[in-house]
């Protein structure tokens, strides 16, 4: 090879190379950009977050209106993919999803594997039992059966409790084993318990939500690790629809006093640091 051929070779090599060391160092806020759109995991069917609605089949539901919310000041499009409650974090993490935006709520176990936006409110994990129990306190049903659907933190909280989970795939599911007797109560947040005690009345098989939550927790948008630009994104979006009171909105739209939660948003945008909570493992 002539030493012009090996100067045009090594020349190719480096670019080569550039173009490599280009690649990897794209962010994925780039990425998004670039194709113009959010790809964001919801829940699969768990209204009123994220469910298909019954007419037109589409997703629907607090957190699908928060994905296109985050996406519309970025100038792309929000791709909605259902995933299941234990597929939150695995998919965010291997890059299937860009966010993820179903009531994901932070976790010690959960932080060591994807990165947690500002919180953009405080859940509660709260425990439904038949109307007839006579326990008053979470205290009351330690050692005892309880159902949450598996991987949630509905099944952390009922372990930190010393009771004994019996989870499920979907709410539904764990509600109907506390109706057929095969668990004493079961947990999930406060939008979802408030919706299915309410339903069990109208079914002639009352629950009855215990007052005292189970866990407070907050609930944040998950994103795989090592992506500043991503994160800094995402908070200063959701700070900035925070301010203009557009969270509120999309709230009262699902979850507020005209909806069957009749639930009222008091929290505000704020860092993890700035929160006095335990988080759950």
């Amino acid at each position: 090879m002539s030493f012009k051929n090996r100067s045009i070779s090594l020349v190719a090599a480096i670019t080569g190379l550039a173009g490599i060391a280009s690649a990897a160092s794209a962010d994925q806020l780039s990425e998004i950009t670039q194709r113009k759109e959010l790809r964001c995991g919801t829940f699969a069917d768990v209204p009123p977050f994220a469910a298909p609605d019954a007419k037109t089949r589409e997703m629907v539901g607090f957190d699908v209106d928060l994905c296109k919310a985050i996406a519309r000041p970025w100038g792309v499009v929000a791709k909605v993919t259902p995933l299941s409650v234990e597929a939150r974090v695995p998919e965010v993490k291997l890059g299937h999803v860009d966010i993820t935006v179903a009531n994901l709520a932070y976790t010690l176990g959960r932080a060591e594997q994807i990165q947690f936006s500002d919180p953009y409110y405080i859940a509660k994990e709260m425990l439904a039992v038949k109307a007839n129990d006579p326990g008053t306190a979470k205290a009351d049903f330690k050692g005892k059966r309880l159902a949450s659907t598996k991987g949630s933190t509905s099944e952390l909280a009922i372990k930190m409790n010393e009771s004994d989970p019996l989870t499920f795939v979907d709410t539904g599911s764990a509600f109907m084993a506390v109706q057929q007797n095969k668990a004493v109560g079961m947990v999930a947040n406060t939008m979802t318990i408030t919706k299915l005690v309410n339903q069990s009345k109208e079914a002639g098989q009352p629950l009855k939500m215990i007052e005292e939550p189970m866990v407070l927790q907050p609930i944040g948008v998950g994103m795989k690790k090592d992506e500043p630009a991503l994160l800094a994104k995402v908070n200063e979006t959701l700070l900035a629809m925070d301010q203009a009171g557009e969270i509120n909105q999309l709230w009262d739209k699902w979850l507020g006093p005209s909806t069957e939660f009749k639930m009222t948003r008091t929290d505000k945008v704020a860092p993890l640091s700035q929160l006095k909570f335990t988080p759950l493992s």
